[in-house]
């Protein structure tokens, strides 16, 4: 592994320089439905997030004057090269830890006391996945509860204060002794080391999960990391600011 640089690569499946994202779209209100719907698009990557506010907390909750948040996520059968049976028979260790971790994330872009006891659920679908999908799932799960949040304000006395700082979510990875931004799926299965982050606008930690893939991996790389993501993730925020504001102006 060499000193972490990230500088221009001719070695990227998509031609990308190695701090270079993926385009990024939002499409709010992709659904009719939900109180909260965004189809986000990161590169060949699609998720549908949808937001569901219910005027109920879990038993083990109720009576203590406070809300709750959760996600699932799945990936539909063809969303991959390949095609992946439905979880029906119990969800795999993999889905359950990308459901804790989006659940997680986006809890903390919320403050649970001034919810009351409602419970807001996200369910992230990939449509079709290129890399990256737990953590465009984060990144267009906190439009789709910002939406149903506002939804729910126009209905309800509930302060703004109860949706706190954005926050976003890209991965980041060291492949060929390179780091690179937002991998995609041929980097990721090859990556040295594959790194997730979670942030809020502002640059706050969520969430960091990254591991070796194969060599340990030095500290030159781990902050090389840690500045690629966070300058991406403080993009991402800007760029569900502008989502929502221009949703507010059409709506």
């Amino acid at each position: 592994m060499n000193n972490g640089s990230s500088g221009p690569s001719s070695h990227r499946p998509d031609g990308r320089d190695n701090d270079e994202a993926r385009p990024v779209t939002f499409t709010l209100d992709y659904v009719a439905y939900p109180e909260g719907s965004v189809l986000v698009e990161v590169g060949d990557t699609w998720v549908l997030c949808n937001a569901t506010v219910q005027r109920e907390v879990p038993a083990w909750m109720e009576g203590r004057g406070t809300g709750w948040l959760t996600a699932t996520y799945a990936l539909l059968p063809r969303s991959t090269h390949t095609r992946r049976p439905r979880e029906t028979d119990g969800l795999s260790g993999r889905t359950q830890e990308i459901r804790r971790l989006i659940g997680r994330s986006l809890r903390a872009a919320v403050d649970l006391e001034l919810l009351g006891e409602r419970r807001v659920v996200v369910d992230c679908d990939v449509l079709q996945a290129d890399g990256g999908t737990r953590t465009a799932s984060i990144t267009g799960g906190y439009i789709a509860v910002a939406l149903a949040l506002r939804r729910l304000a126009q209905e309800t006395p509930l302060p703004p204060e109860v949706l706190k700082r954005p926050i976003a979510a890209v991965s980041v990875g060291v492949v060929d002794g390179e780091v690179r931004l937002d991998l995609c799926y041929a980097e990721d299965r090859e990556a040295d080391v594959d790194l997730n982050l979670v942030m809020t606008e502002g640059g706050r930690f969520i969430e960091v999960q990254g591991t070796a893939e194969g060599a340990p991996f030095p500290r030159q790389s781990l902050d090389r990391m840690l500045d690629l993501g966070g300058q991406e993730i403080q993009r991402l925020v800007q760029r569900q600011r502008e989502a929502l504001m221009e949703h507010g102006r059409g709506t």
